[in-house]
Order: C-alpha cells, then sequence, then structure tokens
C-alpha cells in the first residue's frame, strides 16, 4: 500500500491498494481496515470485476461509503457508480464491425473514447450506510435505485 500526499488538500490521506489475486485481495482489505480508511474507491479492473460481490461484502460490513466504475456494481449493492455505458460501448463497437463489413479499412477508422457515462445511485444502501445523499446529486444521476 502507498500513501499518498494529493489528497493533502482536502485534509484527507489517500491510501492506493492493488491487488491481483485473492490473497493479496484479502491482505489490502486488512491493511485499509488497519489504517482506518474512511471510503472506498475500486477502480476499473478486469480482477476487480471477477470479485465484485465480495468488494462490495467488504464495504457493507464495515460499513464504508464506495464508488465503483460500472453500474452493475451499484446494482449489486454498491453505493454509487460511475463510468463509461458497456451498452454504448458495445454499440460502438458494432457500428465499427458494421463499417469494415462495409469495405472501410479497419487502420483508418478514427480511435474513439466513450462519449457516455452512467451516473447510479443505490439510495437503499445510502439508506444502510446512514448516509444523505444530495438532491444535486440524486438530481444529476442517470439512475437512482430506491
Amino acid at each position: 500500500m502507498i500513501q499518498l500526499d494529493t489528497a493533502w488538500c482536502i485534509g484527507r490521506r489517500l491510501f492506493v491498494a492493488k491487488a491481483s489475486n485473492d490473497e493479496e485481495l484479502n491482505a489490502a482489505f486488512a491493511l485499509l481496515l488497519q489504517q482506518g480508511i474512511g471510503a472506498l474507491l475500486v477502480a476499473a479492473d478486469p480482477y476487480f470485476d471477477t470479485r465484485r460481490d465480495h468488494i462490495i461484502a467488504f464495504a457493507a460490513q464495515n460499513r464504508l461509503p464506495n464508488v465503483y466504475h460500472f453500474r452493475e456494481y451499484a446494482f449489486a449493492g454498491g453505493l454509487i457508480s460511475y463510468g463509461p455505458s458497456i451498452t454504448d460501448g458495445y454499440w460502438q463497437a458494432g457500428n465499427y464491425t458494421g463499417r469494415i463489413l462495409k469495405g472501410e479499412k479497419p487502420g483508418e477508422l478514427p480511435i474513439l473514447q466513450p462519449t457516455k457515462f452512467d451516473f447510479v445511485i443505490n439510495l437503499k444502501t445510502a439508506k444502510t450506510l446512514g448516509l444523505t445523499v444530495p438532491f444535486g446529486l440524486l438530481n444529476a444521476a442517470d439512475e437512482v435505485i430506491e
């Protein structure tokens, strides 16, 4: 675990824990608790996606506000998710496939970045954590789970 000093401007400590297998993930959980973290942000990583339920359970058990990168995390019990729309990404991939099948050269197609992002708030989880979500956030959300 690495302590970063970039969060000092808001009076917080930022810790980054890396894990690529179950042993490292459980060790990271123990270290995060030992450090007294107050919230959890899970970055996009295929390994974390395979352990989604375990990570959400850790956050719930330890009453940690949590933010994730795909909407599926919020639907599975996470507090908030904000990240690229998987549906839109598949649409873009299908569009590219169609263009290639119609004769366009793949090397001449532009490189695309996500253009649609999903912001989901799980109010059930917020209530469990004893949090009140500000109206501005609720209003900005693409979807609110009640």
